[in-house]
C-alpha cells in the first residue's frame, strides 16, 4: 500500500525474497503476487543516460533480483496444487515485461495439459494476454497451439478461454473452428454463444458478403436457454439485417424475454426499450406480436406497465383494437378487485388505473367503434375518490360525448343512474357540467333535473352539529305564525280575533343521512354549489313545456337562494369564491326571471360553453397530429450510397433460411449519424497556451457516466516523465477511471481518457491538476475547472395536469426566483426559459390575444428519473418592464437550487445574435 501511495522502498526486495518467496501459505502467496504487480523491476537510469539519450528511449535493464523472482514463480507454476497453479497464471495475466514472460512460456504451455479445468481455463487466458503483448518473440505459435487446445478441450471455462484468444488475435481460424462446430455451438455454454455473437458482429461490418455464413447459428441462439444469449442474438439479427424474416424472429425473441418469469424489472425496461426502438422502422412486424406484448401487464411494476403500453398505444389498428380494449378493460376490472381485496398486492395501485383509462381513452378516440362498449364499462368506475382514477373516467366521458352523438342518449341515462354513487367533489362538477350541457331531450331532461334535486333535497344547506343544538332545535321546532283580522259577530258587530297557527317546518338533514351531492354542499363547497346552479339554469332554460319549465325555474331559483345562504353562512369558504357564487347566481336568477334577460343570456348560457370545449378537443387532436407528422422514421441515404437488389443475387441466400445482405451497415440499421458538430460544444480548455503543456477536455455525458477524453500536449523541447493528470470533483460525482501516467516526447502529444460517474442532476465541478517530471525537476499546472451544467441531464418531459398538481403538492422542496429582465414581450420571455432550461411547456397560449399577465406550468425528468416541475407567473407592469416569479419545486434538493441558478443567469435578456 506504501508503494502504491508513491514511496520508493528499494531495499525491501531482497528481504522479501529471502524469507517470504518460498512460503506455502496462500494467503501470504496472494499478497506477494500483489507486491510483484507494483515492485520496479527495472534499473533506474542514471544522469549519463538522460542527457546521452534525451529522446526517454533508453532500454532499461531488469534487475539481478528479478531472475530468482522468475524462478519462483516458475516454481508455482508447476506446482502440485492447482490452486496456486491457477492463481499464478492470472497473475502472469497482468504482467507486461518480456523478460520476466520469457522464461515462464514453457511453463505455462505445459499447464494446457494439467488435469484440473482451472488450470487449464487460466492456462489459455494467459497465453492469450503474452500473444498480445509479445506474440512474434514469445509465442509465435499461439494460434496453433489454441487451435489445438480447442479441438481436445471439454470444460466449458476454457473452451471459452482458447476461443477468446482466436477471436481476438485469430480472426480466421476462430472462423474455420465455428464453421466445422456450427451444429454443436449451443453446447458449449454461455459465454462461449455471446462470443460467437461478438464474431458474427465484428466480421459483418467488414465484410457484409459474410452475413449469411452466420444465418443458422443465429437463428439457433434465438432459442437459447440463456436470456442474454437470446438478447444478443436478436440485437445482432436486427443490427444486421432489414429483412422480415429476421426482424420478426427478433421481435418473437424479444418478446418470450418479456414475459420470461425469471427477467426482472430491469430486463424488461431494457427488452421494452427494443421494441420501442423497433417498431418505428417494422411497426407492422410489431404489431404481430402486440398481444404477446400485452400479457407483460402482469408485471407488478407500475413503470413497466407504462413502458408496455407506450409501445402499445402507436400500433395499435382497426384489426386488434378490440383484442386490446379487451385485455384493457380485464386489467381495469382486476384493478377493482384488487381494491376491494384487503389481501391483494396494491404497488401498482391507482397510478396504474390511470394509465389503463388514459389508453381505453386513446383507443376509443382512434376507433369509435370500440367507444360504445369501453365507455359504459368504466362508468362503473365513477365512484370513489379522486385517488381511485374516478377524475380520469369522468374526463373520458365528457370527451366521448362531445365527439360520438350517437352516444349521448345511452352516457346520459347511465350517467344519471350513477349520479348518486360519485363521491368525489371534482368528479360531481364534471358530471353535472355534461348534464347540464347535452341534456336537449325532454324526456332526459326531466329525468336530470329530477335527480338532481331530489339529491340536492331541500333548502337550507345547513350542517346540523352536536355543538349548535340552539340552532338545531330552533329550525326543527315547529314555527309559530301570529293572524289577526276582523270578523262581524252575529249580532252584527265588528271584533278583532287572533289565531296562532304551526307549521313544521323543513327538519335539517343530518350529514350522514344525506346524499353525496347534498353532503358536498352543506360540507360548504361553493363551487360545487355554483356548478349545481348553473347546470339546474341550463336546464330550465332547455324545457320546452311552459308549466314544466315554470315548476322547474320555481325549484331552481329556491335552490340557489339556499346555496346562496350556505356560501354567506359557510366559515371557510374564501370572500372571492362567496362573491363570485353570488355575481353568477344572480346573473342565473336575471335570466330565469326577466324575459330580457333571457333573451340576451340564454344562447351565451347553453351554447359557448360547449362549442368552446368542441375547440378545446379539436386543438388537441391537431397538437397530436402534428407530433406524428414530426416524427420521421426515414432513414438517411447519401446519394451515391450503392443499391443492392436481393433478385439479381445467385447466391444470396447461401449457408442459410434468408439473404441477411440488405445493403445496410451497423450505423446506417441504428440511424448513426455524423456528431462532430455537436461535440465541438463539449470542448473545454483545461490550460493556457503559454503554459509547458497544453490540455483540453473533451466532455462527453451518457446518462449516469462522463466521460472526459483529455489531449495533452508537450510544448517544450524535453522529455516530460511520469505526467499525470489528477482530477477532483465536487458535487455528486465519484471518478471510477483514474487517468494513467505517461511519458510524453519533445513537441508530441497523448490522449488520457478518465470516466466519472454521476448520480443526481446536483450541479457539479471537476477540477485537477497536472504534475510532471522535467529531469530532476517537478512542475504542475493547475487546470481550469469543468462546469458539469445541469442542462447535460434534463430532458423535456410531458404529464397531464392532474398529475402536476398531485407532484406540486407532493414536492417539498421549493426555490423562489423574482423575475429580474430586459425583455419586454411575455410570450417572448416564455420562448426564452423553455429553451434556456431545456423544459416543455404544459399550458397552451394564445399568442393571437394580447394580455398583460402570464401563467404557465413547465416540467421535465432528469435522467436520474428525477421531476422538475416550474411555474412561470409574469405581468407586465405599467412601466412596460416584466414582474413577477418563478417557483421551482422537486423532490430533491439539487435539481431544484441548480435550476433555480440556471434561471436565474439566463432571464435578463435574450442571447445575441452570432453574426459571421
Amino acid at each position: 500500500m506504501a508503494m502504491l501511495s508513491g514511496e520508493s522502498m528499494p531495499k525491501i526486495l531482497m528481504q522479501v525474497i529471502r524469507f517470504c518467496i518460498n512460503t506455502n501459505d496462500h494467503k501470504l502467496k496472494k499478497l506477494m503476487m500483489l507486491y510483484w504487480e507494483v515492485v520496479p523491476k527495472y534499473e533506474e537510469p542514471t544522469s549519463a543516460e538522460l542527457l546521452a539519450d534525451p529522446g526517454g528511449k533508453i532500454k532499461r535493464k531488469l534487475l539481478p533480483e528479478m531472475i530468482l523472482v522468475c524462478n519462483a514463480l516458475r516454481n508455482d507454476l508447476i506446482h502440485p496444487n492447482e490452486y496456486v497453479r491457477g492463481s499464478m497464471l492470472r497473475f502472469l495475466c497482468k504482467v507486461k515485461d518480456e523478460e520476466i514472460l520469457g522464461p515462464l512460456i514453457p511453463s505455462i504451455k505445459q499447464c494446457l495439459e494439467h488435469r484440473h479445468p482451472y488450470v487449464r481455463k487460466n492456462a489459455a487466458l494467459a497465453i492469450f494476454h503474452v500473444h498480445k503483448l509479445h506474440g512474434d518473440n514469445l509465442l509465435p505459435d499461439a494460434p496453433e497451439v489454441m487451435e489445438a487446445f480447442l479441438l481436445a478441450e471439454t470444460d466449458v471455462g476454457a473452451r471459452r478461454n482458447a476461443f477468446l484468444m482466436l477471436f481476438n488475435q485469430a480472426e480466421d481460424l476462430a472462423i474455420q473452428y465455428l464453421a466445422s462446430n456450427i451444429e454443436s455451438v449451443m453446447g458449449f455454454g454461455d459465454g462461449f454463444s455471446l462470443l460467437v455473437l461478438e464474431l458474427t458482429r465484428r466480421v459483418c461490418r467488414k465484410d457484409a458478403n459474410q452475413k449469411s455464413r452466420f444465418v443458422r447459428v443465429l437463428f439457433a441462439m434465438l432459442t437459447s436457454e440463456s436470456s442474454a444469449v437470446s438478447y444478443e442474438a436478436a440485437w445482432t439479427m436486427i443490427s444486421l439485417s432489414s429483412s422480415p424474416t429476421a426482424i420478426r424472429a427478433a421481435a418473437n425473441t424479444y418478446a418470450s424475454l418479456l414475459n420470461n418469469p425469471q427477467s426482472d424489472n430491469n430486463v424488461k425496461m431494457i427488452v421494452l426499450e427494443r421494441l420501442d426502438t423497433l417498431k418505428k422502422k417494422h411497426p407492422k412486424i410489431v404489431q404481430e406480436i402486440l398481444m404477446d406484448i400485452l400479457r407483460a401487464l402482469a408485471t407488478p411494476n407500475i413503470d413497466v406497465c407504462k413502458k408496455v403500453l407506450t409501445v402499445v398505444m402507436d400500433i395499435v389498428s382497426s384489426r386488434n383494437v378490440q383484442e386490446v380494449v379487451t385485455v384493457l378493460k380485464r386489467e381495469v376490472n382486476k384493478t377493482a378487485a384488487d381494491n376491494n381485496d384487503a389481501t391483494s398486492s396494491k404497488e401498482k395501485g391507482v397510478a396504474y388505473r390511470s394509465i389503463l383509462i388514459q389508453a381505453i381513452h386513446s383507443c376509443a378516440t382512434k376507433f369509435p367503434d370500440v367507444a360504445e362498449s369501453v365507455v359504459h364499462a368504466l362508468m362503473d368506475f365513477l365512484g370513489g375518490g379522486p385517488e381511485t382514477g374516478s377524475i380520469q373516467v369522468i374526463l373520458f366521458v365528457r370527451a366521448i360525448v362531445e365527439q360520438y352523438p350517437s352516444l349521448r342518449e345511452s352516457l346520459l341515462n347511465k350517467l344519471t343512474m350513477n349520479l348518486e354513487d360519485i363521491t368525489s367533489s371534482g368528479v360531481m362538477c364534471v358530471s353535472l357540467w355534461i348534464l347540464g350541457e347535452y341534456c336537449n331531450d325532454s324526456m332526459l331532461l326531466k329525468e336530470a333535473f329530477e335527480e338532481i334535486t331530489n339529491q340536492l333535497g331541500e333548502a337550507p344547506y345547513l350542517l346540523v352539529t352536536e355543538s349548535a343544538d340552539n340552532v338545531a332545535k330552533e329550525e326543527s321546532a315547529p314555527k309559530k305564525e301570529v293572524v289577526t283580522k276582523n270578523v262581524v259577530l252575529s249580532d252584527g258587530t265588528y271584533a278583532t280575533q287572533t289565531a296562532y297557527s304551526e307549521h313544521a317546518s323543513a327538519a335539517p338533514i343530518t350529514v350522514n343521512k344525506a346524499s353525496s351531492l347534498r353532503k358536498m354542499i352543506v360540507g360548504g363547497d361553493v363551487f360545487l354549489g355554483s356548478v349545481v346552479a348553473n347546470c339546474l339554469t341550463k336546464l330550465c332554460l332547455k324545457a320546452e313545456n311552459a308549466s314544466e319549465a315554470k315548476k322547474m325555474t320555481i325549484k331552481t331559483v329556491l335552490t340557489m337562494c339556499g346555496i346562496v345562504k350556505m356560501a354567506e353562512l359557510t366559515p371557510t369558504a374564501h370572500r372571492s369564491s362567496v362573491a363570485d357564487c353570488k355575481d353568477r347566481i344572480s346573473v342565473q336568477c336575471r335570466a330565469l326571471m326577466d324575459p330580457k334577460a333571457r333573451k340576451v343570456l340564454k344562447d351565451t348560457i347553453i351554447n359557448k360553453s360547449s362549442e368552446s370545449f368542441a375547440e378545446f378537443l379539436k386543438s388537441l387532436n391537431q397538437e397530436s397530429a402534428s407530433k406524428e407528422d414530426k416524427e420521421d422514421t426515414s432513414t438517411n441515404v447519401q446519394a451515391d450510397d450503392m443499391i443492392h437488389f436481393r433478385q439479381l443475387r445467385a447466391n444470396a441466400a447461401q449457408g442459410g433460411d434468408i439473404d441477411l445482405d440488405d445493403g445496410t451497415d451497423l450505423q446506417r440499421a441504428t440511424g448513426g449519424g455524423d456528431s462532430s458538430v455537436s461535440e465541438l460544444k463539449h470542448v473545454y480548455q483545461l490550460s493556457g497556451f503559454a503554459d509547458p503543456v497544453y490540455a483540453e477536455a473533451l466532455v462527453t455525458v451518457h446518462d449516469y457516466d462522463i466521460v472526459l477524453e483529455m489531449l495533452v500536449i508537450n510544448r517544450t523541447p524535453n522529455t516530460l516523465s511520469n505526467l499525470t493528470v489528477e482530477l477532483a470533483t465536487m458535487g455528486d460525482m465519484k471518478i471510477v477511471e483514474r487517468p494513467q501516467s505517461c511519458t510524453i516526447g519533445p513537441l508530441d502529444q497523448t490522449n488520457i481518457r478518465a470516466s466519472i460517474k454521476v448520480s443526481s442532476t446536483e450541479t457539479g465541478h471537476i477540477f485537477g491538476t497536472i504534475v510532471y517530471e522535467d529531469g530532476n525537476t517537478k512542475g504542475y499546472i493547475n487546470l481550469n475547472d469543468i462546469h458539469m451544467d445541469i442542462m447535460d441531464y434534463i430532458r423535456p418531459a410531458f404529464c397531464t395536469d392532474d398529475v402536476f398538481r398531485s407532484m406540486w403538492a407532493e414536492f417539498e422542496w421549493e426555490n423562489k426566483v423574482a423575475i429580474s429582465t430586459t425583455i419586454e414581450d411575455l410570450t417572448v420571455f416564455l420562448d426564452h426559459i423553455v429553451a434556456a432550461t431545456n423544459m416543455r411547456c404544459l399550458t397552451e397560449q394564445d399568442r393571437s390575444h394580447v394580455n398583460n399577465f402570464l401563467a404557465a406550468n413547465l416540467y421535465a425528468r432528469s435522467v436520474f428519473g428525477e421531476d422538475a416541475l416550474v411555474n412561470v407567473s409574469v405581468e407586465k407592469k405599467s412601466d412596460g418592464k416584466l414582474g413577477g416569479y418563478i417557483r421551482i419545486r422537486s423532490k430533491t434538493q439539487g435539481i431544484a437550487l441548480s435550476l433555480g441558478d440556471r434561471i436565474t443567469n439566463v432571464q435578463r435578456a435574450l442571447p445575441e445574435k452570432k453574426s459571421f
